[in-house]
């Protein structure tokens, strides 16, 4: 029984986007505690933190595209997509459990630990993730539907990531005698393991469920018998789309200087701002409404001024503002706690840099969901899942090469391990705060030349479905001596009878 009607209702768009929560956990727990957690609690150098993580993502950017390209081509009852979103829940909670829970072994063995679990970790989250976000493209080919939709995914993306950081710096992560900063105290990794485990478990199968109904809608391929070799040229033949290309160089590069970012910042708020576990979830709380933010102006902008250019822009400032405090205190213009105006500050330029920032994520996530139907063309295949494995290894090169980058800044910065806050030199502080602006711009601006080579507009998209319908009208025409092929030719030639 059809059920078209409830594909792009706010239910369908909640429950597509409720998913998203276990990505945001599982990307936030890398972002904001690992490097800390391994580094400063556990006591691994920064940059084999970094290396393993680092690594690990590098094996992502081989099993991303085949779990999508694997996607785009299996026939089950339960559709292309949700057998495998079922298959990862439990696999991806219990790795998730491991990773804070790492045993006593030397720093040589806690590195290839953390880069085990890690892959572990990051493939079954795409064996989620990759089919998962690959559904917008089949729940709507509206430009700026898909864009409601992305930002579904965002808000929740961000809300539940927050939220667990959220209740790990208030509730998990407490200080106690022997350990004053709460943030540098062992005892509540575990438990923070176990409860963002029990979420990510939930969500995985509470939003699959949801979307379950729409099977029967979704697009659903050509059977054909097709061997590793060729399910390799075509993965290949399908990433090797020019405006695909330029807007995933440019897409890896802000993750990568994202994740310096993300990482370094839990560094800043602690041994700079000298913020406690607690004034630092009031930060993460006002992420949160950033997130709200920037779920409702990423539509209207879409709609209004289309998605590249404000993309580009949205980034750029929200990039600036968000390093003012930063830049402010290496001019000696911003104070330090417990000053009054040190955590309003923080908070105040962490909400509009989150907003903006995040309401370029969804454009250029869009823009690359705007990719599939002009590659449909020019393949004659349906890829979402490929396109939307390059977007999960993007999402996940926030915590895996940005991360890398962020134990080599530690280790040029000459950053003490087990470092008590307060009693730092100034000059690594400095040091510090140097290396990671010089690093996080040059990557930026590399990262806006790859985006201004991305070609496909809102009238380039409405003729690519025009010229997609025109060929699947073609395709149904029936052939025979009176039959009359309706669709024109793009030279503007006259209908010419079929052959």
């Amino acid at each position: 029984m059809s059920d078209r009607a409830g594909l792009t209702s706010v239910r369908t768009k909640v429950f597509y986007g409720l998913g998203s929560i276990a990505f945001g956990v599982k990307d936030n727990g890398f972002q904001t505690f690992v490097l800390l957690f391994y580094s400063q609690v556990i006591g691994m150098p920064a940059y084999l933190v970094g290396l393993a993580v680092g690594l690990a993502n590098i094996c992502d950017a081989f099993v991303d595209p085949l779990i999508g390209q694997i996607s785009d081509n299996w026939h089950s009852r339960w559709g292309r997509r949700h057998p495998f979103m079922y298959a990862a829940a439990l696999p991806v909670s219990v790795s998730y459990l491991l990773l804070w829970n790492p045993p006593h072994w030397s720093d040589n063995a806690l590195f290839f630990y953390l880069f085990a679990v890690s892959i572990v970790i990051r493939t079954f989250i795409s064996c989620y993730e990759v089919p998962s976000a690959a559904l917008v493209a089949e729940l709507t080919d509206d430009y700026d539907q898909r864009t409601t939709f992305l930002s579904y995914r965002f808000l929740f993306g961000w809300a539940g990531g927050l939220g667990m950081a959220i209740m790990a710096y208030r509730y998990l992560l407490r200080p106690d005698a022997a350990h004053p900063v709460g943030q540098l105290n062992p005892a509540g990794y575990a438990n923070y393991g176990l409860v963002a485990g029990l979420v990510m478990f939930t969500v995985i199968i509470v939003s699959s469920l949801g979307t379950h109904r729409f099977i029967p809608e979704f697009h659903v391929p050509p059977q054909r018998r097709i061997g590793f070799l060729t399910l390799l040229k075509e993965m290949f033949a399908t990433l090797s789309h020019r405006s695909f290309l330029m807007l995933s160089l440019a897409l890896i590069f802000v993750a990568m200087a994202t994740g310096v970012v993300f990482a370094l910042t839990q560094y800043f708020y602690t041994f700079i701002y000298l913020f406690s576990a607690k004034q630092i979830s009031n930060i993460q709380l006002s992420g949160i409404l950033s997130a709200a933010l920037a779920f409702s102006i990423a539509a209207p902008i879409s709609r209004r001024f289309g998605k590249k250019w404000p993309a580009v822009s949205l980034f750029a400032t929200g990039m600036i503002l968000g390093s003012g405090p930063l830049i402010l205190w290496l001019m000696g213009l911003f104070p330090v706690s417990p000053s009054p105006v040190t955590l309003p500050g923080v908070i105040a330029a962490t909400i509009v840099a989150i907003t903006l920032t995040t309401a370029s994520s969804i454009l250029f996530t869009s823009m690359l969901t705007d990719v599939v139907e002009d590659s449909e063309l020019r393949t004659g295949r349906r890829s979402e899942g490929v396109f939307f494995a390059a977007s999960s290894f993007i999402q996940k090169s926030v915590s895996g090469l940005g991360m890398f980058l962020s134990g080599i800044v530690l280790w040029l910065a000459e950053f003490p391990q087990h470092a008590t806050p307060g009693k730092i030199a100034h000059a690594s502080l400095v040091r510090l705060a140097l290396i990671e602006l010089v690093t996080v711009l040059a990557l930026y601006s590399i990262a806006l030349v790859c985006v201004s080579f991305y070609r496909i507009s809102r009238k380039d998209h409405e003729e690519n479905l025009r010229r997609l319908a025109a060929e699947q009208a073609l395709a149904q025409t029936p052939i025979g001596d009176e039959a009359v092929v309706h669709a024109a030719p793009d030279d503007g030639a006259a209908p010419r009878p079929a052959q």
